[in-house]
């Protein structure tokens, strides 16, 4: 007999929250079988504090969750990041101990938390894999957050150790789409690029300059695509060791290539110019998909459309978007 889950999403009105949202609604209405037995609870800042103890047993308190998608965390694009680096690793650490422990508290059958590819080493070998996520010093420019993320693994390591819980994580490359934040300060880059280039358009501006040099490479990946992946992992892995959810290693693009993207679907008519005073950060961290390939056959959407269809949502929601 199949468990009746109660699936708990923290951080579930950000950018991976509302594409889970969207993936569970899809599949709600076409009767999928795996969606049948689940009831989600997606629940955001306003309905707790989780860098605080008590609000959070709180949370889980009145859901009492038997499954957990921890996304609730701190974020921010580079230069947030390079200027706030203590207070990304105060706070995440905060949220992530607090998630975990009332996880653990309330007999939480299943916990997948979400970490980054921003933290593994910075000097590596490519393509980075799970195994490599310790072996050095992450990134100068946001050791905070990739610091407090690593710990997670730890956590995991430890609650299953002492306490035989199955808490595991999934590490993403770069997610972007709907819901994201759109706000040049603290937007990760293509999300800052789509607003930065919309308001040059708007100020009938004839060239539009990209930060950096443009050369540092990415993986992208769409946040429904990411949010199907979330589902199998949740419903399927029962592993504590990380998992990367990545596109392909050949699916790296350069900033440079994204922002022509942008530009492409936006329909903005200027020149791209880049400015290489401001900091690059990491050149590049591909990773590597084939543990998720041995286990699952995912469907990735092209980036080309992807980027279509976020911009499209952006300026159909411009007004109520996170600026």
């Amino acid at each position: 007999m199949n468990l009746e889950k109660r699936v708990l999403v923290t951080g579930g009105t950000g950018l991976v929250g509302k594409a889970i949202e969207t993936v569970v609604k899809e599949e709600k209405q076409t009767g999928a079988h795996e969606v049948l037995n689940e009831t989600w609870i997606f629940c955001g800042s306003k309905d707790a504090d989780l860098r605080d103890k008590v609000e959070t047993d709180a949370l889980f308190e009145k859901h009492k969750p038997t499954h957990v998608i921890h996304l609730a965390a701190m974020v921010g694009g580079l230069f947030h990041n390079m200027a706030h680096n203590l207070d990304f690793f105060r706070d995440n650490m905060s949220i992530n101990d607090n998630v975990l422990h009332a996880s653990y508290k309330y007999k939480v059958v299943k916990v997948v938390s979400c970490l980054s590819t921003c933290i593994f080493p910075d000097n590596v070998t490519y393509p980075i894999d799970e195994t490599m996520i310790h072996n050095g010093e992450p990134h100068t420019s946001n050791f905070g957050y990739s610091y407090a993320k690593r710990m997670i693994d730890v956590l995991n390591r430890g609650y299953h150790e002492q306490h035989g819980c199955l808490f595991t994580s999934v590490v993403p490359c770069n997610v972007f789409g709907p819901h994201d934040n759109f706000s040049p300060s603290c937007g990760h880059v293509i999300p800052a690029l789509i607003r930065r280039m919309d308001d040059a358009m708007r100020n009938e501006e004839k060239t539009f300059t990209v930060w950096g040099s443009g050369k540092p490479l990415r993986q992208f990946i769409y946040s429904l695509d990411i949010a199907k992946l979330f589902l199998w992992t949740m419903r399927n892995y029962d592993s504590i060791e990380p998992l990367i959810l990545s596109v392909d290693e050949e699916d790296e693009v350069s900033i440079a290539a994204a922002a022509e993207a942008i530009k492409h679907a936006l329909g903005f008519e200027g020149r791209l110019l880049f400015d290489t005073g401001r900091a690059d950060g990491q050149h590049k961290k591909t990773a590597s998909n084939k543990k998720l390939r041995s286990l699952f056959a995912p469907e990735f959407t092209p980036f080309h459309l992807a980027v279509r269809d976020t911009v499209a949502w952006f300026r159909d929601h411009r007004d109520t978007a996170r600026l």
